[in-house]
Protein backbone atom coordinates (compact mmCIF):
# COMPACT_ATOMS: atom_id res chain seq x y z
CA UNK A 1 0.00 0.00 0.00
CA UNK A 2 1.21 3.48 -0.84
CA UNK A 3 1.96 5.09 2.53
CA UNK A 4 0.77 8.43 1.20
CA UNK A 5 -2.77 7.03 1.23
CA UNK A 6 -2.66 6.27 4.96
CA UNK A 7 -4.25 8.49 7.57
CA UNK A 8 -1.96 9.86 10.25
CA UNK A 9 -2.90 9.97 13.93
CA UNK A 10 -0.91 12.72 15.62
CA UNK A 11 -0.74 13.61 19.33
CA UNK A 12 -1.24 17.30 20.11
CA UNK A 13 -0.06 17.82 23.71
CA UNK A 14 -2.31 19.87 26.00
CA UNK A 15 -2.31 20.82 29.68
CA UNK A 16 0.12 18.71 31.75
CA UNK A 17 -0.52 15.25 30.33
CA UNK A 18 -3.40 15.29 27.81
CA UNK A 19 -3.15 14.24 24.19
CA UNK A 20 -5.62 15.65 21.69
CA UNK A 21 -5.46 13.19 18.80
CA UNK A 22 -5.61 14.59 15.28
CA UNK A 23 -6.49 12.19 12.47
CA UNK A 24 -5.66 13.61 9.04
CA UNK A 25 -4.75 12.87 5.43
CA UNK A 26 -2.53 15.92 4.94
CA UNK A 27 -5.50 18.08 3.98
CA UNK A 28 -8.54 17.30 6.17
CA UNK A 29 -8.57 16.54 9.88
CA UNK A 30 -10.61 15.23 12.79
CA UNK A 31 -9.70 16.03 16.38
CA UNK A 32 -10.53 13.95 19.43
CA UNK A 33 -11.39 15.40 22.86
CA UNK A 34 -10.05 18.94 22.40
CA UNK A 35 -9.93 20.20 25.96
CA UNK A 36 -7.92 23.22 24.83
CA UNK A 37 -8.38 24.95 21.48
CA UNK A 38 -5.07 26.83 21.25
CA UNK A 39 -2.68 23.90 20.54
CA UNK A 40 -5.22 22.42 18.09
CA UNK A 41 -5.54 25.69 16.20
CA UNK A 42 -1.75 26.01 16.06
CA UNK A 43 -1.33 22.48 14.72
CA UNK A 44 -4.08 22.76 12.11
CA UNK A 45 -2.83 26.13 10.85
CA UNK A 46 0.84 25.10 10.78
CA UNK A 47 -0.04 22.00 8.75
CA UNK A 48 -2.68 23.68 6.57
CA UNK A 49 -5.40 21.24 7.67
CA UNK A 50 -9.15 21.83 7.34
CA UNK A 51 -11.14 20.77 10.43
CA UNK A 52 -13.89 18.38 9.31
CA UNK A 53 -15.12 16.97 12.60
CA UNK A 54 -14.71 16.70 16.37
CA UNK A 55 -15.08 13.43 18.30
CA UNK A 56 -15.88 13.58 22.04
CA UNK A 57 -15.67 10.56 24.35
CA UNK A 58 -17.06 12.10 27.55
CA UNK A 59 -18.10 15.35 29.18
CA UNK A 60 -15.12 16.24 31.39
CA UNK A 61 -13.82 19.75 30.75
CA UNK A 62 -10.29 18.67 29.83
CA UNK A 63 -11.90 16.86 26.87
CA UNK A 64 -14.52 19.42 25.83
CA UNK A 65 -13.24 22.86 26.83
CA UNK A 66 -11.91 23.80 23.39
CA UNK A 67 -14.95 22.85 21.29
CA UNK A 68 -16.67 26.22 21.05
CA UNK A 69 -13.48 28.13 20.24
CA UNK A 70 -12.68 25.64 17.48
CA UNK A 71 -16.15 26.07 16.01
CA UNK A 72 -15.68 29.83 16.07
CA UNK A 73 -12.31 29.55 14.36
CA UNK A 74 -13.01 26.83 11.80
CA UNK A 75 -16.75 27.02 11.17
CA UNK A 76 -19.90 26.45 13.18
CA UNK A 77 -21.03 23.79 10.69
CA UNK A 78 -18.25 21.43 11.81
CA UNK A 79 -19.97 18.29 13.16
CA UNK A 80 -19.32 17.47 16.82
CA UNK A 81 -19.99 13.87 17.80
CA UNK A 82 -20.45 12.89 21.43
CA UNK A 83 -22.40 10.81 23.94
CA UNK A 84 -25.96 11.46 25.05
CA UNK A 85 -26.97 12.70 28.47
CA UNK A 86 -24.01 14.93 29.10
CA UNK A 87 -23.32 18.63 29.04
CA UNK A 88 -21.15 18.79 25.93
CA UNK A 89 -21.13 22.32 24.48
CA UNK A 90 -21.44 22.40 20.72
CA UNK A 91 -22.31 18.72 20.27
CA UNK A 92 -24.40 18.26 17.11
CA UNK A 93 -24.58 14.45 16.75
CA UNK A 94 -25.40 12.05 19.60
CA UNK A 95 -23.40 8.83 19.16
CA UNK A 96 -24.78 5.62 20.67
CA UNK A 97 -23.79 1.96 20.98
CA UNK A 98 -23.69 0.30 17.59
CA UNK A 99 -23.83 3.52 15.59
CA UNK A 100 -21.59 3.83 12.56
CA UNK A 101 -20.11 7.26 11.93
CA UNK A 102 -19.01 7.85 8.35
CA UNK A 103 -16.74 10.86 7.81
CA UNK A 104 -16.15 11.47 4.12
CA UNK A 105 -13.03 13.58 4.56
CA UNK A 106 -10.43 12.62 5.67
CA UNK A 107 -12.21 9.33 4.91
CA UNK A 108 -12.81 7.08 7.92
CA UNK A 109 -15.65 5.07 9.44
CA UNK A 110 -16.08 4.48 13.17
CA UNK A 111 -18.19 2.08 15.18
CA UNK A 112 -19.38 3.48 18.51
CA UNK A 113 -19.13 1.60 21.81
CA UNK A 114 -20.80 2.70 25.03
CA UNK A 115 -18.17 2.11 27.73
CA UNK A 116 -19.43 3.36 31.12
CA UNK A 117 -17.14 3.30 34.13
CA UNK A 118 -15.11 6.49 34.24
CA UNK A 119 -18.35 8.33 33.47
CA UNK A 120 -21.80 6.83 32.90
CA UNK A 121 -22.13 8.09 29.33
CA UNK A 122 -18.54 7.50 28.15
CA UNK A 123 -18.20 6.26 24.55
CA UNK A 124 -15.32 5.04 22.39
CA UNK A 125 -14.75 5.08 18.64
CA UNK A 126 -13.37 2.06 16.78
CA UNK A 127 -12.17 2.07 13.17
CA UNK A 128 -11.48 -1.38 11.77
CA UNK A 129 -9.33 -2.08 8.72
CA UNK A 130 -10.11 0.37 5.91
CA UNK A 131 -8.30 1.30 2.67
CA UNK A 132 -6.44 4.17 4.36
CA UNK A 133 -5.89 2.50 7.77
CA UNK A 134 -3.06 0.00 8.19
CA UNK A 135 -4.17 -1.21 11.65
CA UNK A 136 -7.47 -0.90 13.51
CA UNK A 137 -7.78 2.24 15.67
CA UNK A 138 -9.47 2.64 19.09
CA UNK A 139 -10.11 6.12 20.49
CA UNK A 140 -10.96 5.23 24.07
CA UNK A 141 -10.81 8.51 26.01
CA UNK A 142 -10.31 7.85 29.72
CA UNK A 143 -11.75 4.31 29.86
CA UNK A 144 -8.57 2.42 29.00
CA UNK A 145 -5.06 3.76 29.55
CA UNK A 146 -1.71 2.21 28.75
CA UNK A 147 -1.32 -0.21 31.68
CA UNK A 148 -4.31 1.28 33.48
CA UNK A 149 -7.94 2.35 33.38
CA UNK A 150 -9.90 5.47 34.29
CA UNK A 151 -10.93 6.27 37.82
CA UNK A 152 -14.53 5.25 38.53
CA UNK A 153 -16.00 8.71 39.02
CA UNK A 154 -19.57 7.74 38.06
CA UNK A 155 -19.62 4.06 37.11
CA UNK A 156 -19.16 0.75 38.90
CA UNK A 157 -16.53 -1.98 38.75
CA UNK A 158 -19.07 -4.16 36.94
CA UNK A 159 -19.58 -1.50 34.27
CA UNK A 160 -15.85 -0.94 33.82
CA UNK A 161 -15.24 -4.68 33.57
CA UNK A 162 -17.89 -4.95 30.86
CA UNK A 163 -16.45 -1.95 29.01
CA UNK A 164 -12.91 -3.34 29.07
CA UNK A 165 -14.26 -6.70 27.88
CA UNK A 166 -15.58 -4.96 24.75
CA UNK A 167 -12.06 -3.73 24.08
CA UNK A 168 -10.54 -7.14 24.84
CA UNK A 169 -12.61 -8.66 22.05
CA UNK A 170 -11.15 -6.32 19.42
CA UNK A 171 -8.30 -7.43 17.11
CA UNK A 172 -5.05 -7.77 19.05
CA UNK A 173 -3.26 -5.34 16.70
CA UNK A 174 -5.77 -2.56 17.40
CA UNK A 175 -3.88 0.65 18.14
CA UNK A 176 -5.09 2.19 21.41
CA UNK A 177 -5.18 5.99 21.53
CA UNK A 178 -6.08 7.08 25.05
CA UNK A 179 -6.00 10.70 26.11
CA UNK A 180 -3.46 10.96 28.93
CA UNK A 181 0.25 10.26 29.36
CA UNK A 182 -0.23 8.33 32.59
CA UNK A 183 1.83 5.34 31.50
CA UNK A 184 4.81 5.45 33.86
CA UNK A 185 2.69 5.86 36.99
CA UNK A 186 0.34 3.15 35.73
CA UNK A 187 3.29 0.82 35.19
CA UNK A 188 4.58 1.44 38.72
CA UNK A 189 1.22 0.31 40.05
CA UNK A 190 0.95 -2.60 37.63
CA UNK A 191 4.33 -3.86 38.85
CA UNK A 192 3.00 -3.80 42.42
CA UNK A 193 0.16 -6.05 41.24
CA UNK A 194 2.29 -8.36 39.07
CA UNK A 195 5.99 -7.92 39.91
CA UNK A 196 6.94 -11.11 38.06
CA UNK A 197 5.14 -10.32 34.79
CA UNK A 198 8.05 -10.43 32.32
CA UNK A 199 6.09 -8.62 29.58
CA UNK A 200 5.35 -5.82 32.03
CA UNK A 201 8.97 -5.56 33.16
CA UNK A 202 10.10 -5.25 29.54
CA UNK A 203 7.39 -2.68 28.81
CA UNK A 204 8.48 -0.65 31.85
CA UNK A 205 12.01 -0.35 30.45
CA UNK A 206 10.74 0.61 26.99
CA UNK A 207 8.28 3.19 28.33
CA UNK A 208 10.91 4.82 30.53
CA UNK A 209 13.23 5.11 27.54
CA UNK A 210 10.48 6.74 25.47
CA UNK A 211 9.66 9.30 28.16
CA UNK A 212 13.35 10.03 28.72
CA UNK A 213 13.38 11.17 25.07
CA UNK A 214 10.11 13.09 25.58
CA UNK A 215 8.33 10.66 23.27
CA UNK A 216 4.73 9.50 23.83
CA UNK A 217 4.24 5.97 25.13
CA UNK A 218 1.15 5.79 22.93
CA UNK A 219 -0.38 4.23 21.02
CA UNK A 220 -0.32 0.88 22.73
CA UNK A 221 -2.21 -2.16 21.40
CA UNK A 222 -5.02 -4.33 22.70
CA UNK A 223 -2.67 -7.32 22.55
CA UNK A 224 -0.13 -5.59 24.75
CA UNK A 225 -2.74 -4.42 27.25
CA UNK A 226 -3.97 -7.97 27.66
CA UNK A 227 -0.42 -8.89 28.71
CA UNK A 228 0.51 -5.94 30.97
CA UNK A 229 -2.61 -4.11 32.17
CA UNK A 230 -3.91 -5.40 35.53
CA UNK A 231 -7.40 -4.07 34.83
CA UNK A 232 -7.54 -6.16 31.64
CA UNK A 233 -6.20 -9.17 33.58
CA UNK A 234 -8.69 -9.49 36.45
CA UNK A 235 -9.34 -13.11 35.40
CA UNK A 236 -5.66 -14.04 35.78
CA UNK A 237 -4.45 -16.03 38.79
CA UNK A 238 -1.68 -13.64 39.84
CA UNK A 239 -3.99 -10.61 39.77
CA UNK A 240 -6.74 -12.46 41.65
CA UNK A 241 -4.21 -13.61 44.27
CA UNK A 242 -2.88 -10.07 44.78
CA UNK A 243 -6.41 -8.68 45.06
CA UNK A 244 -7.20 -11.31 47.70
CA UNK A 245 -4.03 -10.40 49.59
CA UNK A 246 -4.64 -6.64 49.47
CA UNK A 247 -8.32 -6.86 50.41
CA UNK A 248 -8.13 -9.71 52.88
CA UNK A 249 -11.05 -11.27 50.99
CA UNK A 250 -10.69 -14.84 49.78
CA UNK A 251 -14.03 -14.74 47.98
CA UNK A 252 -13.70 -12.55 44.88
CA UNK A 253 -15.98 -14.55 42.58
CA UNK A 254 -15.86 -12.46 39.41
CA UNK A 255 -13.40 -10.26 37.50
CA UNK A 256 -15.57 -7.28 38.51
CA UNK A 257 -14.95 -8.04 42.19
CA UNK A 258 -11.23 -8.22 41.48
CA UNK A 259 -11.28 -4.99 39.48
CA UNK A 260 -13.13 -3.23 42.31
CA UNK A 261 -10.36 -4.17 44.75
CA UNK A 262 -7.52 -3.30 42.37
CA UNK A 263 -9.05 0.04 41.32
CA UNK A 264 -9.64 1.08 44.96
CA UNK A 265 -6.00 0.19 45.72
CA UNK A 266 -4.84 2.23 42.73
CA UNK A 267 -6.87 5.23 43.91
CA UNK A 268 -4.69 5.41 47.03
CA UNK A 269 -1.43 4.01 45.64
Amino acid sequence: MDKNTLLQVWPIPAFDDNYIWCIHDGKSALVVDPGDSAPVEDYLLQNDLALKGILITHHHADHTGGILNLLRSFGSATPVYGPAGSNIPGRTVIAKEGDTIEIATPGISFKVFEVPGHTLSHIAYFANMQPNIAQPILLCGDTLFASGCGRLFEGTPTQMTSSLAKFASLPKNTLVYCTHEYTLSNIRFALAVEPHNSELVAWSEKAQALRAQNQPTLPTTIGQELQVNPFMRCDQADVISKAQEVSGQKDLPTPAHVLGVVRAWKDHF
